[in-house]
């Protein structure tokens, strides 16, 4: 049943049946944002049609919209495997995460030190920065260039400034790197520093267990796994409860809520639950596929949720093997960027192209409908020290479930094609 997996989900998506200059369009970029299924399109049509309203009073869409988004906590607890008070809704992970550094800096003095990573993007690094203007000293965590890894040695020693904040991510959104951010906590904890994880490219390729990690803060964005553009963060109740975040004196107090600043974006969080439920529906009907008790999957939503990403998983990775050998056997000039194999790593593959900066290609892919980035992802820094921002950045490709390997081939054909290339470059100067 596995191998009609990607059939199945490829039918789910209405943006699929696109096309764009004669082809069909392949959304290579899913690292920037994932497709949307329908599920999650009928979810937001459904409560703007059939319930908008503010929350606070007693009439009917005001109480459906609190029932809604009570519902979109416990589903998202189980997406994280916490309770629904520490599940925060946010406009975005970035400006959720402004808000928890602004938090957090409260109870900091100056001279206290934040440790961020050379690895991450920008919005897990740019608000604990900005925080150097009220005295706090921010060490970096160097990046291990040749495999774009983390330098643990160098984290142990910056471990001994006693850091009372680390920030890291899960996994490299520019070249998919997965960090060992369970044995990065850990060791956090035990200079007495508090966690801040983010999750926003890991999310879509791998199941979070907020406990098992022990992590404090963890943020992610649902347009980056189905959902539409807003950002959910995991907050450990007993350390949220000792923050005082910036809000009104109307707010609620207590978590999850003393986070939330004004109205929610309510469609949002319908949509971003409805994401996580195509989730599980997918490791309800695959999960038999990969060793689940099936009497737990079907009662299980956490166990669901678990086993339909772990049957993304299995997929991409599957797709992302074959892209990587494709592109050293058949694309000379190309340099991919990323973990040696057999490091953790997601379904995003990252590369330069002798001759050709990485706008250049991504336009020339694009117009042969190949949805890819290029340029630093905001991983500014990432690729500041790989130096290649002086040299346009990395070309991105973000292999999503939707995704095939006929797409693959369209890839690799176009990079192959030189003539095409240098001509479509030249109409561009």
């Amino acid at each position: 049943m596995k191998d009609q997996l990607p059939e199945y989900v490829r039918k789910q998506f209405p943006a699929l049946k696109r096309e764009f200059n004669g082809h069909p369009v392949a959304y290579l970029d899913g690292p920037g944002g994932y497709q949307v299924p329908e599920s999650v399109i009928t979810a937001v049509n459904h409560y703007l049609i059939d319930m908008n309203a503010n929350v606070g009073d007693q009439f009917e869409t005001a109480q459906n919209t609190s029932t809604i988004i009570q519902d979109a906590r416990d589903i998202f607890a189980d997406f994280f495997n916490c309770s629904w008070e520490e599940v925060v809704f946010g406009a975005n992970m970035t400006t959720l995460n402004f808000a928890l550094a602004q938090a957090l800096v409260r109870q900091l003095t100056p001279g206290d030190t934040v440790l961020i990573t050379e690895l991450d993007h920008e919005a897990n690094r740019g608000p604990w920065l900005q925080l150097m203007d009220r005295g706090i000293d921010v060490a970096e965590v160097a990046m291990d260039i040749d495999t774009c890894t983390l330098d643990m040695e160098d984290f142990r020693n910056k471990l001994l400034k006693k850091p009372k904040v680390v920030a890291v991510n899960y996994a490299s959104n520019g070249v998919g790197t997965i960090s060992d951010v369970q044995k990065i906590i850990q060791l956090s904890h035990e200079v007495g520093a508090i966690a801040v994880i983010d999750a926003v490219h890991f999310a879509a390729h791998g199941s979070i267990d907020v406990k098992k990690l022990d992590a404090d803060f963890l943020l992610c964005s649902a347009y980056k796994f189905f959902g539409p553009h807003i950002g959910v963060m995991y907050a450990k109740k007993e350390v949220l409860s000792q923050l005082a975040p910036l809000n009104l004196r109307t707010q609620s107090q207590s978590p999850p809520y003393m986070m939330e600043t004004g109205t929610l974006h309510h469609e949002g969080i319908v949509g971003a639950a409805a994401a996580v439920e195509f989730i599980a529906n997918i490791g309800l009907k695959f999960g038999t596929d990969l060793d689940e008790q099936s009497e737990d999957l079907k009662s299980n939503r956490r166990t669901q949720i678990i086993s339909g990403l772990r049957a993304f998983e299995n997929y991409e990775m599957g797709l992302t093997e074959y892209l990587i050998e494709a592109i050293a056997s058949n694309i000379s000039k190309a340099v991919v960027y990323g973990p040696a194999p057999g490091h953790p790593r997601t379904s995003t593959v990252s590369l330069t192209y002798e001759g050709y900066t990485a706008d250049q290609i991504a336009k020339y892919l694009g117009n042969r409908a190949l949805f890819v980035w290029g340029g630093h992802f905001y991983a500014i820094r990432l690729v500041e020290r790989l130096g290649l921002l002086d040299r346009g950045g990395l070309v991105r490709v973000g292999i999503a479930p939707y995704n095939n390997e006929a797409e693959l081939v369209r890839l690799i054909e176009a990079l192959q094609d030189e003539d095409a290339l240098q001509k479509f470059v030249t109409t561009l100067s």
